[in-house]
């Protein structure tokens, strides 16, 4: 019910008599609202016109179009996705019921080889990933891509980064070379490039070929022209395990010697031998935010990581691209070195093989191959034992029979390290997975669970069960953390002028269900989801609205 004391807020709507206000489109009624910024939660109404809020407080009395009763509940912004991969599946399925059903309305992507710049070798290059998804990849530059985006509508906002991997890719193929000066200043007109189409920064997946074959020197460079037009260095760094300090002194540097802002994706002690080492990465990081480097992070926080299986493979293997990674795993004796490479502590490559508690540790997820579905949500020591081989020649043949396009979920983090990494307020949240659905052709496929369930789990773990985070602090890493961070001036809070990206919750029951096990299982307790002031979710249902927009970067030439 009402409380008979509230606060009053006095309203002044401009261009109308004060006696009789505009309507609101959508007026959200009685919740409990708790605002981004941290602050604690208070009773109050959210009148909403136009896409955005113009007013929080009480509004008793106010007429409006459509009302919303959120007695009981939280009234929360939109939650921001730190790093989402969505860019091809919102092609697929543009509602991407995965993320709404989490809360999420804002998506930054672009992972080191993001979506744009294309050219013909890349995408033949890539042509599984374009087949397995249905996707006819008719851009070639961001500003192409947008456009579809706007053409087609999606359920989110999205936003991008432009990848290091990728103009690399555009500029020197996937070989492991240097880049003449010459390249080099090619490579740095295509960031320039993206810049100006709207990305918001340039990003980088050192872990990941060619990748690994990128100096710092080269990475500072990119990072140096993004810079000039107000973006980020975002970074999954070339080691999550034995050498994470010294990937973190590369970040560092890169932010420094560019003058850019850096953000650490999916900050992790990778490894079992690493356990215990996030007291040491926290300390480091806290140093240099200590001498003014605008140096931030997000996390899953979940324990087990997913990525490519092909990253079990050293970097020397993959020069070249896909055929001749294939080439090399066909091949007896070149197979042998990869095989005794694995098997080789190294501190020169994340040798996760070296670092994972064993095969049991590794389960096979997302495969292209129809042939191999029977082995998705299988452990690697599992399929092992079927075909009576050994692990790895198990991985290394799954790998060729897939085309090097299998995912997995990695068990290799401790929950200690996990639960201290979110605990830091530096640090926000990212789903690290793409957008998808229970159903369709994205519903063939058995991904992570935090594809599903990340923000509504450390809803439910973090906040209910563990107590580790209150409320309004998990709503900030969801929110303004984030938006700040991003240089999302108008979202991230829920104040007057805002966009309306804005969630309607029960802090006392909303939860992920995904699993490892049952991945594909949307989670419950979001019964509101705006986004620009659209309901996307509405009595708990999805709608059929597509209202999410492209956010571009400062550098923007649009802007200009």
């Amino acid at each position: 019910m009402r409380r008979i004391v509230r606060i009053v807020s006095i309203l002044f709507v401009a261009g109308a008599p004060a006696c009789r206000p505009a309507p609101y489109d959508i007026l959200i009624e009685d919740g409990i609202v708790v605002d981004g910024t941290g602050s604690p939660g208070r009773p109050a109404d959210v009148g909403i016109r136009d896409g955005h809020v113009v007013a929080v407080g009480d509004l008793t009395g106010s007429p409006a179009q459509r009302r919303i009763d959120a007695a009981g509940r939280v009234v929360a912004p939109g939650f921001i996705d730190m790093l989402g991969q969505s860019e091809l599946t919102v092609l697929v399925n543009p509602h991407l019921p995965s993320k709404i059903f989490q809360g999420i309305t804002t998506e930054i992507t672009g992972e080191g080889g993001s979506i744009a710049p294309l050219d013909d070798r890349i995408i033949e290059a890539d042509r599984v990933a374009y087949e397995h998804y249905g996707v006819d990849p008719d851009w070639r530059t961001l500003a192409d891509y947008f456009r579809r985006l706007e053409r087609q509508g999606m359920g989110i906002n999205l936003a991008t980064y432009v990848g290091a991997t990728q103009v690399r890719r555009i500029v020197l193929g996937d070989d492991d070379v240097q880049p003449t000066p010459v390249q080099l200043d090619s490579m740095v007109a295509l960031v320039e490039s993206a810049m100006l189409d709207g990305a918001v920064g340039v990003s980088t997946s050192l872990q990941y070929a060619p990748a690994p074959y990128a100096t710092t020197e080269e990475l500072i460079a990119l990072a140096t022209v993004a810079s000039r037009y107000g973006g980020i260095y975002a970074t999954h760094m070339r080691s999550e395990g034995s050498a994470v300090l010294e990937a973190l002194d590369e970040a560092i540097r890169i932010g420094r010697d560019a003058r850019i802002p850096v953000e650490i994706w999916h900050i992790k002690a990778a490894g079992t031998p690493n356990w215990g080492r996030m007291p040491e990465i926290v300390a480091k990081v806290e140093a240099a935010r200590s001498t003014g480097l605008d140096i931030t992070a997000d996390t899953y926080a979940y324990t087990a990581w997913f990525n490519s299986l092909s990253a079990f493979v050293p970097p020397w293997a993959h020069d070249g691209g896909v055929e001749k990674l294939l080439e090399r795993l066909r091949d007896p004796p070149t197979r042998a070195r990869i095989r005794r490479d694995m098997l080789t502590p190294s501190h020169a490559w994340d040798n996760e093989w070296q670092e994972i508690p064993g095969p049991d540790a590794v389960l096979v997820s997302v495969v292209q191959n129809p042939d191999l579905r029977t082995v998705q949500g299988r452990t690697l020591a599992q399929i092992a034992a079927e075909r009576r081989v050994d692990p790895i020649d198990a991985l290394l043949d799954i790998l060729v029979e897939d085309r090097a396009f299998t995912y997995g979920a990695i068990f290799g983090m401790s929950q200690e390290d996990v639960s201290l990494a979110l605990s830091q307020p530096w640090v926000s949240v990212d789903n690290d997975s793409q957008g998808t659905a229970p159903d369709g052709l994205l519903g063939q496929e058995h991904p992570h669970p935090r594809a599903y369930g990340t923000f509504p789990r450390i809803l439910r773990k973090y906040v209910r069960e563990d107590g580790l985070l209150t409320l309004e602090e998990a709503i900030r890493k969801f929110t303004s953390l984030p938006a700040g961070k991003m240089r999302l001036g108008d979202r991230g809070t829920l104040a007057p002028g805002n966009w309306a990206d804005v969630v309607v919750f029960d802090p006392d029951s909303v939860r992920d269900l995904a699993t490892f096990e049952e991945p594909n299982q949307l989670s419950v307790g979001m019964d509101w989801v705006l986004v620009n002031g659209v309901p996307v979710i509405a009595d708990g249902e999805a709608t059929d609205a597509l209202p999410g927009r492209v956010l571009r970067g400062p550098g923007y030439r649009g802007a200009r």
